[in-house]
């Protein structure tokens, strides 16, 4: 996977394969690999999520005191 991957791109990417998939583009051995790939772009953008969630958790709680 890229280094430099952003969220947006990686949910790009991630449509991407859920139309390849729902239109029966891809031979087994694809599916198998775009899974994979798509398994470790959802991994991704949790971690990404989870960061921000901290950040803003981290900036709220500094408004606070």
């Amino acid at each position: 996977m890229e280094t430099n991957l952003t969220y947006s791109e990686a949910m790009k990417q991630l449509e991407e394969i859920s139309r390849n998939i729902s239109s029966g583009e891809l031979d087994v051995d694809q599916l198998a690999s775009k899974l994979k790939q798509a398994k470790e772009l959802v991994e991704f953008c949790k971690q990404k999520l989870q960061a921000v969630e901290a950040d803003v958790n981290q900036i709220l709680s500094a408004d606070q005191q």
